[in-house]
């Protein structure tokens, strides 16, 4: 039998192989870097290297194209109430120590205005791919490197996938199993060094104790290979599921700082979910029409380069926002309620403090 790499010999079970000792090797030994350089789609897992993402193979049949998705309406949440309003308002001064509630109790709302906010998301559904050789003690496992060429890292079965949930499986790779033998420079039944308590026994008192770590032997059995000295060395391939998200807010000039509407949920007004996603057209607020074509651009080009996407979601919130005007004291403020939690912002309560200082 002709063997693919020089140097390497068959073990004696199973017609493995195993390289032989290396006077000024500092590790476990590996499968050499040219090992599986013939093996389309291996060619990046070379010994003591991560091996990196490996990019998924071109499809073998036309993909699904996009479609426009539905018809969304146009749709306008109307002004909460005055009760609504001040109820919420009550609550916001309650909830802070030092606030005094009489400006939400008693001052008097003027006027109310509604104002609609939308938040777009996107989520792209991927899974990636990387190799890595990894090794541990042999305990007698199958043997089957160069039984047959190995499967490709993206012909191998991975379980089925839940979209939009991030997930990851370990596999070792059939037909790259084999024998090595872990030429590590210290006695490979020990520790390079001895345990502890230098002896093997510690001392108390008047008397002495094995050492719990080495049992008495004055060393301990090598981590790596377990006292064996040989090694399982095979390539291991990660399947990652993940969901990349993007979000954006945009809505009309309320005055409220956006960033407020990411903590609160609002009305379901769009959803579409594809292979690949087509982006939004048509909807009344061009902001998020831009936005859609320019995230859905950017993930298709992102992705497809590292990873195999294999669903798109993209959803449109209408988040409503109430700017209510009031007047206490004479002087006129105003404060905001927004989300389907009727949140609160008042940056400029009239009464902030109610507390003395001793």
């Amino acid at each position: 039998m002709e063997w693919p790499t020089p140097g390497y010999f068959p073990a004696a079970e199973g017609g493995a192989m195993f390289a032989p000792p290396t006077a000024d090797f500092q590790g476990p030994s590996a499968p050499p870097a040219s090992m599986f350089d013939n093996l389309p789609g291996y060619e990046e897992t070379v010994a003591g290297g991560e091996g990196g993402f490996l990019p998924p193979p071109m499809p073998s049949y036309p993909v699904p194209q996009p479609e426009p998705g539905p018809h969304q309406p146009q749709w306008n949440i109307p002004s909460i109430s005055k009760d609504t309003a001040r109820d919420a308002f009550v609550l916001f001064a309650s909830s802070k120590c030092c606030y005094s509630a009489a400006p939400a109790k008693d001052g008097v709302i003027t006027s109310m205005e509604a104002f609609n906010a939308y938040r777009y998301r996107l989520e792209t559904f991927t899974e990636s791919r990387s190799t890595k050789w990894k090794h541990e003690p042999y305990h007698n496992q199958p043997l089957d490197a160069f039984a047959q060429p190995p499967p490709g890292p993206w012909d191998i079965p991975a379980k089925s996938p839940t979209f939009f949930v991030d997930d990851k499986q370990v596999i070792k790779v059939p037909n790259t199993s084999s024998l090595k033998v872990n030429h590590l420079k210290h006695d490979w039944r020990t520790k390079k060094l001895p345990c502890l308590c230098g002896n093997g026994e510690k001392t108390f008192g008047r008397g002495r104790e094995n050492c719990s770590h080495c049992h008495g032997q004055g060393s301990e059995q090598c981590i790596t290979c377990h006292g064996k000295r040989q090694l399982l060395v095979y390539i291991k391939l990660t399947v990652k599921w993940t969901n990349n998200t993007d979000n954006c807010v945009v809505g009309q000039s309320s005055g409220l700082q956006l960033d407020n509407l990411s903590k609160v949920s609002g009305e379901e007004l769009f959803k579409d979910t594809q292979y690949m996603v087509y982006p939004v057209t048509g909807f009344p607020d061009v902001t998020v029409v831009n936005t859609a074509q320019r995230l859905v651009g950017e993930h298709q080009n992102k992705f497809c380069q590292s990873s195999r996407i294999l669903q798109q979601r993209q959803t449109i919130e209408l988040i409503p926002v109430t700017k209510v005007t009031y007047s206490w004291k004479e002087n006129s403020h105003v404060y905001f309620v927004y989300g389907n939690e009727f949140k609160v912002s008042a940056d400029n309560y009239p009464a902030p403090c109610c507390c003395t200082v001793m």
